[in-house]
């Protein structure tokens, strides 16, 4: 998708992979991508108008969250900064990067399988009784994607946000956040600010924003 965004290609194009070679999460790791689980990816191109770019991650969780929530009501919760878990296991992820003045979003979700020999444990639609092809999935996506980005440009990112914290893990759960010079932060989540990042409330009461991460529920 990257390769087309240079291309001047349109908002809602989806591009769909049957599987992945070279697959990447956060922070360059790797994505197991076996055939039978969706590998997808599309493009925003923000205009001077817009909300603040970075506020697509939480455009692409709360669109990702509805979309398998039509599959499998009340049991998804998003965790920050746009992880969804079913029972704490991870099932998707979603990588934004820039791009010839685009935002390319990319979405791995686990429907047929998942992996078992992770740091962190996983899940799939699958292994939660759910049968759903990649095609007939990515059109569920594609649909609740396209209206959260028409609220994110016509409502802001108010409306986002709200959506994002009541699909989430609650206020007052305990998380550590492992941030990228190596140290760690333990806290309360207390919601997120008005760009999207993480609210930690410490032991001493004091509040702590959190920009980039990885964060892991305890």
């Amino acid at each position: 998708m990257a390769a087309l965004a240079a291309t001047g290609i349109e908002e809602g194009v989806w591009l769909r992979a049957d599987r992945q070679t070279g697959g990447r999460g956060r922070q360059g790791r790797a994505w197991v991508s076996p055939p039978g689980n969706l590998y997808a990816s599309t493009l925003v191109r923000p205009r001077p108008s817009d909300p603040s770019p970075a506020s697509l991650a939480l455009v692409a969780a709360v669109a990702l969250e509805e979309a398998v929530g039509a599959y499998l009501p009340g049991r998804v919760r998003i965790k920050w900064p746009n992880d969804l878990l079913i029972d704490g296991a991870k099932l998707s992820g979603i990588l934004l990067e820039g791009a010839s003045g685009a935002v390319v979003i990319g979405i791995g979700v686990n429907l047929a399988y998942h992996p078992a020999d992770t740091d962190r444990p996983a899940t799939s639609l699958a292994a939660q009784g759910v049968a759903v092809t990649p095609e007939d999935f990515v059109e569920t996506l594609a649909d609740a994607f396209a209206r959260w980005v028409q609220k994110w440009r016509g409502e802001g990112i108010e409306t986002v946000r709200r959506r994002w914290v009541e699909r989430a893990h609650p206020v007052g759960t305990p998380l550590t956040a492992r941030l990228a010079d190596g140290s760690s932060a333990d806290g309360l989540f207390d919601g997120l600010d008005g760009d999207g990042a993480l609210i930690l409330r410490l032991a001493d009461g004091t509040r702590r924003v959190i920009h980039a991460g990885d964060v892991f529920l305890l």
